[in-house]
């Protein structure tokens, strides 16, 4: 063997070490974290990471992510809480960005999930620990992401960058009924051996109020980005989703111009955007073929991202006591932010 190649090898089994080393220095890190209980079933667990509640086993792709990405100045990034809209919002992204290069009939939307072609940094694109993930180098610009972690967690790149995020909230007690139903029909998957048990409503009331839930505490996450798009709104756009479902064409119009890609006179007079929001309106999603069968994410099929996306659906489940005890903690929490849901 030549002196390059032995230099090669013992520079591959050096960084083969390191990055396993590294690994099991994450694992016993996680390990270490407080814990909580899960919402994958009895055996899950949440461990709280920088201040937040998540599953343990994405706490390494987190790491991986506030260390090695790079963001562009072009980047744009949905940024939410768990079942506040996201999937919807991705879709409406992705076909106002790539308007001028698709039509009706063959947007990626019909034979992919929104998910899929707005890809989670921590689910999607840093998973085993990659530094550098392939699927990264082969998104053309603007590239599309989005995240569930908290703004203070995100990576330095993005923060100081110029990329654009845009922050989507919900009314906590839609939040938690769209949640609850989300997490119990994980119950009904393949994966029984994860998913051996069933939470109660009042459970998970309970958990979103003790700040115990996924990417929670969940007013911690709304206020971090309120408060930076507040104090930066070129860089953070806050949207509601009551707002969006009032008055979708405006807020649509409205998130075009954020992220630089306004509709012209000549668009909106040729209906380019109608045709968008009844591509990506819910009822059409949903019957999609697409979004009917297969998965894109373990424990989930791609239907179960497809509810019922109504406001103030929480009438129907929850009781007056409650409903009460919900609405107390959201004002305690938000009412000096200036923010009201």
């Amino acid at each position: 063997m030549s002196d390059s190649m032995m230099i090669s090898t013992q520079q591959h089994e050096n960084e083969l070490y390191s990055y396993e080393d590294q690994n099991k220095e994450k694992e016993s890190f996680v390990s270490q974290l407080p814990k909580t209980k899960g919402w994958l079933g009895s055996n899950s667990t949440l461990c709280l990471y920088q201040n937040f509640w998540c599953p343990p086993t994405i706490v390494p792709n987190i790491i991986s992510f506030q260390n090695h990405f790079q963001a562009l100045d072009e980047d744009i990034i949905i940024a939410s809480k768990p079942k506040s809209g996201t999937t919807w919002l991705k879709a409406l992204l992705f076909s106002i960005v790539n308007r001028a290069n698709t039509t009706l009939s063959n947007t990626p939307l019909l034979s992919s999930n929104p998910h899929e072609l707005v890809p989670f940094f921590e689910f999607n694109l840093y998973t085993r620990n990659q530094k550098n993930p392939p699927l990264i180098k082969n998104i053309p610009s603007p590239r599309l992401f989005s995240t569930h972690i908290p703004y203070d967690s995100l990576p330095k790149s993005i923060t100081k960058s110029q990329s654009r995020i845009i922050y989507i909230c919900r009314n906590p007690l839609d939040t938690i009924i769209s949640h609850w139903h989300f997490a119990n029909q994980a119950d009904d998957s393949d994966h029984l051996d994860h998913c051996s048990s069933k939470w109660t409503l009042e459970e998970f009331v309970d958990a979103y109020c003790n700040g115990e839930e996924v990417y929670g505490p969940f007013w911690s996450h709304i206020l971090g980005y309120w408060k930076q798009s507040v104090e930066n709104p070129q860089k953070v756009m806050f949207f509601k989703y009551e707002e969006l479902k009032k008055d979708t064409k405006t807020q649509v119009k409205r998130l075009a111009e954020f992220v630089g890609f306004p509709f012209s006179l000549e668009e909106e007079a040729l209906g380019i955007v109608d045709e968008i929001l009844e591509l990506c309106s819910l009822k059409n999603l949903k019957e999609l073929d697409v979004n009917k069968h297969g998965k894109f994410m373990p424990y989930f099929e791609n239907k179960s991202y497809f509810r019922k996306g109504e406001v103030g659906d929480w009438i129907n489940h929850l009781n007056s006591a409650t409903v009460e005890r919900v609405k107390k903690l959201v004002h305690k929490k938000l009412n000096s932010s200036g923010l009201i849901l």
